[in-house]
């Protein structure tokens, strides 16, 4: 077997789950109702007059979650593949998976595992460079829940290696991971107050508003998923202090709704410090050293992350209603491929790479438009392609519906386009 094809096909076997049929993934089922959840948090704020959601962030937001959810399909089966053929391959002890206590251990365990990949992944660069894009918002709601990293599936998996070496199951590890991420959703509101002794044991809205707090009294605290007793264990707990107004986002702002550089700026960064580093230790060093650190060896000057709470003001370019609805109709346009398209199981690699690929330009060209940057030209060369993509596809690959529904897409933004690019008067915020 060529070398290509042997790349290919252990590519196309990671993009199934390869796990026994009895596990379960629930986060799927769960996505209906966390939309439904962030319209009536919206609905709500606009009634109680205290409106936590800006279109671009939330649309920012949904469409990392949603490139999160499509780059899973490529990439973060590989960790469970891997398990996989630990389970398979070696004659590990596995703990009876019918038995209720082996699903609560599992349970607690994977919590305790989840805190200290966590922390770290926000004490070590590498680490920090995978899950920065989650803290890139600088609104707190419900869809900053949904903005996941689209390179975490990388790294991921390296922590929870020690759950299946003690006899967890994996497709127990797979649900109660699963329950574990829609536990987080709840938590990512402006709106829940503290809820008395259970902030004692469980991580709340409250003690989470902490960890997305960039404020030097809040930052690096209560890394919890579920239990927040690991940070009180652990000594990183932190309450929040009704004095202390949290003022989210990262420091070092990226000031871009641009998806693409949100996943990637800290691995730049890293690379830059790695290149114009002098020392070779300091080379070697920069991915595994503590968040913000850099050698003290740059042939170059490197500005230091600063955050001033006094001076802080979140970016919001002005742009355009007509820009606002355009970017939420590519918002809706990628939802649809996400559920009904990626996830029936009918592309083959190559087909969902490319697909996934066009999906990530696409949020790139609407992010131009939120930027309020010019993106008429990459709009048009986006809209090209589609074009090419859908009649190649209904002549050469038989996948008649997709292709139609991809040119009739196409079209509809074709003929919409000449009138997003008008120029148009815009308020002063």
């Amino acid at each position: 077997m060529r070398a290509k094809e042997f790349v290919i096909q252990g590519l196309q076997l990671c993009t199934r789950v390869i796990l026994p049929n009895t596990y379960m993934d629930y986060v799927p089922y769960a996505v209906p109702f966390f939309l439904i959840a962030i319209l009536i948090e919206l609905a709500y704020g606009i009634l109680k007059k205290k409106n936590t959601y800006r279109l671009n962030d939330a649309i920012s937001s949904l469409f990392m979650g949603t490139l999160r959810t499509a780059n899973k399909l490529i990439i973060i089966s590989f960790g469970g593949y891997v398990f996989y053929l630990i389970e398979t391959n070696n004659s590990l002890w596995r703990m009876d998976a019918s038995s209720p206590l082996v699903w609560v251990f599992a349970f607690v365990v994977y919590d305790l595992v989840y805190y200290w990949f966590h922390r770290i992944s926000h004490e070590r660069q590498i680490f920090w460079a995978s899950h920065v894009a989650h803290h890139q918002s600088e609104d707190y709601n419900l869809s900053t829940a949904l903005r996941q990293t689209g390179t975490g599936a990388l790294v991921t998996w390296v922590f929870y290696i020690p759950v299946f070496l003690i006899g967890v199951p994996s497709y127990v590890f797979v649900s109660v991971a699963s329950v574990n991420l829609i536990y987080q959703f709840w938590v990512h509101s402006e709106h829940i107050p503290k809820l008395g002794w259970y902030e004692n044991f469980f991580v709340t809205a409250s003690n989470h508003r902490v960890h997305h707090a960039q404020n030097e009294s809040y930052i690096d605290k209560n890394y919890g998923g579920v239990f927040i007793i690991w940070d009180r264990i652990f000594g990183t707990y932190k309450e929040e202090d009704d004095a202390v107004t949290p003022i989210y986002g990262i420091r070092g702002k990226i000031d871009t709704f641009n998806p693409i550089w949100a996943n990637l700026h800290i691995y730049v960064k890293m690379f830059k410090d790695i290149w114009y580093a002098q020392s070779w230790k300091e080379k070697f060093f920069v991915p595994f050293a503590k968040t913000g650190w850099q050698p003290s060896s740059l042939s170059v000057s490197s500005e230091k992350d600063e955050f001033n709470a006094a001076t802080f003001k979140k970016y919001n370019p002005q742009v355009p209603t007509k820009i606002k609805f355009y970017a939420f109709f590519q918002l809706l346009a990628l939802s649809y491929v996400g559920l009904a398209i990626l996830e029936s199981g009918e592309l083959n690699y190559q087909q969902l790479f490319v697909t996934i690929t066009m999906m990530a330009f696409t949020m790139y060209c609407t992010s131009l438009w939120l930027d309020g940057k010019k993106g008429f030209v990459m709009e048009v060369t986006r809209l090209a392609l589609f074009l090419m993509i859908g009649v190649y596809a209904y002549l050469e690959i038989s996948l008649a519906q997709v292709a139609i529904s991809l040119m009739v897409y196409s079209v509809i933004n074709i003929l919409i386009l000449p009138w997003i690019n008008r120029p148009q008067a815009i308020p002063e915020a």
